[in-house]
């Protein structure tokens, strides 16, 4: 049964975001994809804005738009993902055929209670305007 409250699912949304690897980034709509259970790009988007001082434990930087495009604001994302080795393009997005995770492996998946990534990532996303993060 999914939870009644949007906020019961945000310890999953972290430990899926943790376990982006460097160099990777992944969609909104790819970590609700791998939550499972009714989870949702805007839900994704709530928890990485409440994060708080917890910012520092939590790869939110490699949470992006659909499209490779950085949606928050005045964080230095772009920053973190350089450090990381993200490539970006020239209007300033992630070079999705280059960095998007493929998503986690079927044995994380089995032992975690998530859900597999489909295959090509997630179709539902959030909007691509910028969020409030913390």
């Amino acid at each position: 049964m999914p939870p009644t409250d949007e906020r019961d699912y945000f310890e999953r949304i972290y430990k899926v975001v943790n376990h982006i690897p460097r160099g990777k980034v992944a969609t909104y709509g790819d970590v609700a994809a791998i939550v499972g259970d009714g989870c949702d790009g805007r839900i994704v988007g709530h928890a990485l804005g409440a994060l708080g001082p917890r910012s520092v434990q939590v790869a939110w930087q490699r949470v992006i738009g659909r499209n490779g495009k950085i949606t928050t604001s005045g964080l230095h994302q772009p920053d973190k993902l350089a450090a990381e080795s993200v490539e970006f393009d020239e209007r300033g997005y992630v070079v999705m055929s280059r960095c998007h995770w493929e998503g986690p492996s079927e044995e994380w998946v089995l032992a975690n209670g998530f859900q597999m990534l489909p295959k090509g990532g997630a179709t539902e996303d959030v909007p691509d305007n910028q969020l409030r993060l913390f």
